[in-house]
């Protein structure tokens, strides 16, 4: 019984991983399944393809650990956030694929609804903003939009979840459905001051309140594991969103910690304690974790593309065959040119917030190549953290001192990372373990089951792999960022 099994059910790939009595990885599987596009700037997922990975995936880290199913003590979920689905209550069918964060479909829904002045009061129940990231204007779209759907909500048929909410539904047979408090908040539909669902948004969005789970903090007890999956009962005790997990694998449990971690996207979140921050810069009040009833919160700033935009070059214009070609082809780029890539492929997440701004590149020339391209695509990533730093330093003062915890796929890539380090202007630290998602949720679950240590000695074992300093005179890297600032001023639709 000295091993947690970790679910991170990711946005184009299920993980598992196996962790031991120590926090150690000793196995791990992984299975991509398809991103569906309907319509320009639509992604969805199928539900199936999702629990077949998940449910082989981690069937197979435990095979690959070499254990019995009696090893396994707790089961802990990581998810992409906000992803939507909605099922039958009997029989546990979706009634339409499940629509991924990055889906901009309600993006119309969204501008009426903050043309008739409701974003502040959403805004300070929520701290969220009126944005089609959230899941409760895609609920709405998917009870308009599915034949028979709104009437079958009404009647109790019908249950929401996002991917945490669904998989503990299949996990357990149906016996459990229920979130947690990070999950519940990146809704639009939870009152993060007072916990819980909010009767007067669900009204507006036309929500029933009877689809929507039960709201638990990050290390409870979510049911057990359907005997038929593991060969025994396995109780599910650790749940939080991807982005909160990683905050929490990175040990920022002390107010100003900050983390910022790559995957897709890139989210950084900057841990305000008891204190919801109001941002006056257009960044997100949302919950870093909740543990024994008590919320600590953060300011979180959603980048939409920042490993996307690698995908971008392999898969859009066929400059490279693999990720790892990029930071070659960058320092091989021509120095004396500036090229700014601004990847709004579906919009700009924080601070600028705007769905219908598309990608833009500026300052080509006719001696722009691949290297050139690779170099803007790798700085795009380091602009954007700026911009997220500058908003939370003026939201609540994180400072120039402020060390920066990175995580993620593009953490791995020392070019990247040393860039990151040079465009903010403060160190940036690489941990010894990298799937800090994984390894939050896994912790969470562990530290239920009493495996685990308790926060204070959890964050003592956090360790170092590398720091990168800035290594670029101030003059260059306020020159290079106000470039950055026009590119996005004129890629803007909102000015």
């Amino acid at each position: 019984m000295g091993h947690v099994l970790a679910i991170d059910q990711g946005t184009t790939s299920s993980r598992a991983i196996v962790f031991d009595a120590d926090l150690n990885v000793v196995a791990s599987a992984q299975e991509e399944f398809p991103q569906i596009f309907p319509n320009s700037g639509w992604v969805e997922h199928d539900p199936a393809g999702i629990w077949s990975t998940t449910a082989a995936v981690c069937g197979g880290a435990i095979e690959r650990a070499g254990l019995a199913p009696a090893a396994i003590a707790a089961v802990g979920i990581t998810n992409q956030r906000e992803t939507t689905l909605v099922w039958d209550r009997r029989t546990g069918e979706p009634i339409h694929n499940a629509i991924v964060w990055q889906d901009r479909r309600t993006a119309g829904l969204c501008a009426e609804l903050r043309a008739a002045g409701l974003e502040p009061m959403i805004a300070r129940k929520t701290g969220l903003l009126l944005d089609p990231y959230f899941s409760g204007t895609k609920i709405r779209w998917l009870l308009d939009n599915v034949e028979g759907a709104r009437a079958r909500a009404a009647a109790g048929e019908l249950l929401f979840g996002t991917i945490d909410t669904f998989l503990i539904w299949r996990l357990t047979g149906g016996a459990v459905h229920a979130t947690d408090a990070t999950n519940a908040a990146r809704t639009l539909l939870y009152d993060i001051r007072e916990g819980r669902w909010d009767a007067e948004i669900c009204g507006l969005l036309g929500v029933p309140m009877a689809m929507l789970p039960e709201v638990r903090d990050c290390a409870s007890e979510y049911g057990m594991t359907r005997a038929d999956l593991f060969g025994r009962e396995i109780p599910i005790l650790g749940v939080a969103g991807d982005q909160q997990a990683a905050t929490v694998g990175q040990a920022c449990f002390q107010p100003g910690m900050l983390k910022s971690t790559y995957g897709t996207g890139c989210f950084a979140l900057l841990n305000t304690g008891e204190r919801l921050v109001e941002s006056r810069n257009r960044l997100l009040g949302t919950i870093a974790y909740q543990l024994d009833g008590k919320p600590t919160y953060a300011l979180e700033g959603s980048i939409f593309v920042a490993g996307a935009v690698v995908q971008w070059l392999r898969d859009g214009l066929g400059i490279i065959r693999a990720a790892g070609e990029t930071q070659g082809l960058a320092e091989r780029a021509d120095p004396n040119q500036r090229l700014y890539l601004v990847p709004a492929f579906t919009g700009l997440g924080a601070p600028y917030w705007d769905a219908e701004c598309r990608g833009a590149i500026f300052g080509l020339t006719r001696g722009s190549g691949p290297a050139e391209f690779a170099r803007a695509a790798l700085e795009s990533v380091a602009y954007q953290t700026r911009d997220l730093a500058e908003a939370m330093r003026a939201d609540w003062g994180a400072g120039e001192d402020t060390v920066l915890r990175v995580d993620g796929g593009m953490s791995a890539s020392d070019w990247t990372m040393q860039c990151l380090a040079d465009i903010l202007g403060a160190p940036v630290d690489r941990p010894r373990v990298r799937e800090t998602t994984a390894l939050g949720v896994a912790w969470l679950a562990g530290m239920r089951a009493g495996l685990y240590p308790g926060p204070a000695e959890f964050a003592r074992s956090w360790a170092l792999d590398r720091r990168f300093e800035p290594a670029i005179e101030a003059g260059a890297r306020e020159k290079a960022y106000a470039g950055w600032k026009d590119a996005v001023r004129r890629t803007l639709t909102r000015g």
